[in-house]
């Protein structure tokens, strides 16, 4: 290669909307990337910026010309059919005069050897221009003039209107949809007339300022960022910061300029959400707090223009159009409480949940029972079950007032103003609003007894229904959102400490027992949970691992998360590690015995005491009862030193990890089952299993079967990997 140079791409159109741009800017340096590949060159760093009328990708040191290249492709036998010869020439370009002959393993083998001479990159990046623009992909696009008529012409966002393109300081010369090519683009719409013709990559963003254009998308968004909140701060209010706005106000602006207005305090009187929702989604503006932390009659616009008048007019235009919105607010805020929160629940007769569940009326009915159940008979929690019913009964009410019409995204938060504005009692008013919650991964969880109730209840009927009509998530599909759901359910289950077992739950639901519908839905939940912890290192084969409980499996999400985390943490540590071994080495020998789980060994006696071993009193006692049960009987051989410590620490920590376990202390069952480590390696390293004599070969076969059973009281080994 000879030289290097940067590249300027710009591609100038009508608006971008603000929601694409992010997009866009990773599908042009894909494409790009896609064509350099092609192309075999390794662009150096590559920037790309975005503003409402552009694109713009910046390539470092791009090479002047490519090298030469020289591609081989290895072809059929000689004496291959001609059909089978003549195509690998098509497919290579060349003419069969052109094969090269050479010996493959004895036998002669035609190749096609290609020339590609070198390439002025200039010439590369004219033919991968038009073909990044033609496959670029919008979520939304058009076609317009006179070629629209035609499905083969261009589809861009908005109407392509420039293209600038040099590298260096040279025009890459060419042409899209009659769109041509060249170094002068333009400035801002409005403070800035006449053509700006680029140098190259280092003058551009230079030159476009100078025109009123931020190209720098990320220092647009800063303006943005710590001019709103200056402004806020000099008017003495604090900012209400809203990441989402900063992007989208920068999506939208090429010069931007926040500017702070003030509505009428009378507005203040609506729910503050509605006014938020209202300012951000219809006007796309930011709102202020006062220092007590209430929400202030004052929004931040962010202008596109330096104007004359320090931009008065346009705050109050902006205030203008605020407050017409405002005024819809009010009226639909005060027409709904018309109404008593009951008598807009007959409205839900009339919305369908699905067609094979009823009505959401009916959903209703389903979560005021449950609700009900969960704090009279459950204790989960506890608390005040009739509240808990008087919530859950109008929790839906708000989905048919006018308000949540306009804004779905109020629906509960409603429901709670409005049982507020009718006296109804605190905590129903709470539970009303927050029964949605949790939504995602960081929403606040409730804690309040009545809303959790309500809460718990709404997300099992809706994980219920489904699975029993036997609706799940498929892949990405989750138009139900029960993946939500199970997560909502699960953060609910963890912040309050709750015991709930789903056979209980699913025969309080159902009216009747039904284990495949409980078994069901635990294992969806085990899913969801173990996505949940595998940032904490709790992997999902310590959840399978913890999923059986005397012998069924475990229907409780707690105890089983409980008994995942002491694993993760006790494998974590040496001796489980090495524990782990031992056992799997233990339960190979046994599967190639084939002898099953509930082998066991008679105990025998020894001259140690296994009581040494055993610190807690309460334990103390099962010991010593073993011990003596153990006396009564001896083996028919005098076990060796390395036996006889395994056998004496299963005495020990059998009764204690079985107490632990009972106790649902798995931590502790863990620390008992740690005394096996040390005694086990031993074993391995000193005894022979598959002894000569009969009697020793049972015996110490039992002894592991029963090293395994052990282990298996504090979790299925069996289902750990590696």
């Amino acid at each position: 290669m000879v030289g290097v140079n940067d590249f300027l791409l710009e591609l100038r159109s009508e608006e971008i909307p603000a929601r694409m741009q992010a997009g866009a800017r990773v599908e042009l340096e894909k494409l790009f990337r896609r064509e350099m590949d092609a192309a075999g060159v390794s662009p150096g760093e590559i920037t790309v910026w975005s503003t409402p009328r552009r694109l713009a990708l910046i390539a470092r040191n791009l090479p002047t010309e490519t090298e030469d290249v020289r591609d081989e492709a290895k072809g059929p036998p000689v004496g291959a059919p001609d059909q089978a010869v003549d195509g690998f020439c098509r497919k290579n370009g060349i003419e069969r005069g052109q094969l090269q002959t050479r010996d493959v393993k004895g036998r002669a083998t035609y190749f096609a050897v290609i020339e590609k001479p070198g390439r002025a990159f200039g010439e590369v990046l004219a033919d991968a221009i038009p073909a990044i623009i033609r496959n670029f992909t919008w979520p939304k696009s058009m076609r317009w003039g006179e070629a629209s008529i035609s499905t083969e012409s261009l589809r861009w966002v908005r109407p392509l209107s420039g293209i600038v393109a040099l590298l260096g300081d040279q025009i890459v010369e060419c042409e899209v949809h009659g769109v041509t090519s060249g170094a002068v683009t333009l400035g801002h719409r409005f403070q800035h007339s006449g053509d700006i013709t680029i140098g190259g990559a280092s003058d551009y963003a230079m030159k476009l300022r100078a025109g009123h254009v931020i190209v720098d998308h990320a220092e647009r968004e800063a303006l943005i960022r710590t001019g709103a909140a200056q402004i806020a701060s000099e008017a003495g209010l604090s900012l209400v910061e809203d990441e989402g706005l900063v992007v989208e106000n920068a999506g939208l602006t090429e010069w931007p300029i926040p500017l702070l207005g003030r509505f009428e305090d009378d507005f203040l009187d609506v729910p503050p959400e509605v006014i938020k929702l209202t300012a951000r989604v219809n006007q796309k503006y930011f709102v202020c707090e006062d220092q007590s932390g209430k929400l202030a009659n004052a929004f931040i616009c962010t202008a596109n223009i330096e104007a004359s008048d320090g931009g008065a007019a346009i705050v109050d235009g902006n205030r203008k159009v605020l407050a017409a919105r405002l005024s819809d607010a009010r009226f639909f805020w005060d027409l709904d409480r018309k109404k008593t929160l009951v008598q807009h629940t007959q409205g839900l007769e009339r919305i369908t949940f699905h067609e094979k569940l009823g009505t959401v009326a009916d959903k209703v009915d389903r979560v005021a029972k449950l609700a009900d159940w969960l704090v009279f008979d459950a204790k989960a929690p506890n608390g005040d079950h009739k509240l808990a019913r008087h919530a859950a009964e109008l929790c839906k009410a708000d989905l048919v007032t006018e308000m949540v019409g306009e804004f779905p995204e109020l629906q509960g938060v409603m429901g709670g103003y409005y049982a507020r504005s009718e006296g109804l009692p605190d905590e129903v008013a709470e539970a009303i609003s927050d029964h949605y919650k949790p939504v995602g991964a960081h929403d606040d969880v409730p804690i309040a007894p009545t809303s959790v109730a309500v809460s718990l209840a709404d997300k099992l009927d809706t994980l219920l229904s489904f699975f029993k009509i036997g609706i799940l998530p498929t892949g990405s599909k989750d138009p139900f959102a029960l993946r939500r759901a199970a997560l909502g359910y699960l953060r609910l289950v963890q912040t309050n400490d709750l015991k709930l077992a789903l056979d209980t739950v699913v025969h309080a639901w159902d009216g009747r027992p039904n284990a495949v519908l409980a078994e069901k839905l635990a294992e969806f939940l085990f899913d969801r949970l173990g996505v949940q912890l595998r940032d904490e290192g709790v992997r999902h084969d310590f959840i399978h691992a913890s999923r059986l409980w005397q012998g069924r499996p475990d229907l409780r999400i707690d105890r089983v998360e409980a008994r995942a985390r002491a694993l993760a943490t006790f494998l974590g540590s040496t001796d489980g590690a090495n524990l782990l071994a031992g056992y799997k080495r233990a339960a190979n020998i046994l599967k190639k015995e084939s002898r099953g789980a509930d082998s066991d060994l008679e105990p025998h006696t020894g001259e140690e005491d296994p009581l040494a071993l055993v610190d807690d009193p309460d334990i103390r006692a099962v010991v010593e009862a073993r011990v003596a049960q153990n006396r009564k009987s001896s083996l028919s051989y005098t076990p060796e030193p390395a036996e006889k410590a395994l056998i004496d620490a299963l005495v020990a920590a059998e009764p204690e990890a079985r107490m632990a376990v009972d106790a649902e202390d798995f931590a502790k069952a863990m620390a008992a089952l740690a005394r096996l480590r040390a005694p086990i390696d031993r074993f391995f390293e000193e005894v022979t299993v598959n002894d000569t004599d009969s009697d020793k070969r049972t015996a110490r076969l039992d002894l592991l079967a029963r090293f395994r059973n052990a282990v298996h009281q504090v979790a299925i080994f069996d289902k750990i990997e590696g």
